[in-house]
């Protein structure tokens, strides 16, 4: 990473800290991970078949893989060429593109109420919280299945909303 991406990286980032998640505009368009899991699911009814053999469901894994990592890695080279052509106004976009991909304020702020919910309102302020993380019903946990429901979301979560983006 060049010194200019790693300050265009650091502003996209303070921006996010300040601004958090872009609800307006993902109110209009969907999120690029909604769009990637709707790739995913059709790919998965379209290729993995319960009629076809086990060679043939892992050969055709393979190639959902492959397309996957291919529209990634396309897009990326697309924007990076995208961004130079533009010149300064293409380090702006570059910042825009990753402000609205990070997610770290979104994230914390969600982790944060959590545990600002289990010490206000106690069990039921904590799991209403952890409800809107995690995809699994929190009425069955206690206190720290609810704390460890949170870690494990940020732990997840870190990855598709930090790590990936940046990278």
């Amino acid at each position: 990473m060049s010194g200019l991406h790693l300050w265009l990286l650091l502003a996209a980032l303070v921006i996010d800290w300040v601004l958090g998640e872009p609800d307006w505009l993902w109110g209009r368009v969907p999120h690029p991970v909604v769009w990637f899991g709707r790739l995913i699911g059709w790919l998965d009814a379209t290729l993995n078949l319960d009629t076809d053999s086990d060679e043939l469901r892992y050969r055709k894994g393979a190639v959902a893989w492959a397309v996957m990592i291919a529209i990634a890695v396309l897009t990326s080279f697309v924007l990076d060429w995208l961004f130079k052509l533009l010149g300064p106004a293409g380090m702006v976009a570059e910042i825009f593109v990753v402000f609205v991909l990070v997610a770290q304020k979104s994230l914390k702020d969600h982790v944060f109420a959590v545990a600002h919910g289990l010490q206000r309102e106690g069990l039921v302020g904590g799991r209403r919280a952890v409800s809107m993380i995690v995809g699994r019903d929190p009425e069955r946990l206690d206190r720290s299945g609810v704390s460890r429901a949170a870690i494990e979301s940020l732990a997840e979560n870190f990855s598709d909303g930090i790590v990936a983006p940046v990278f």
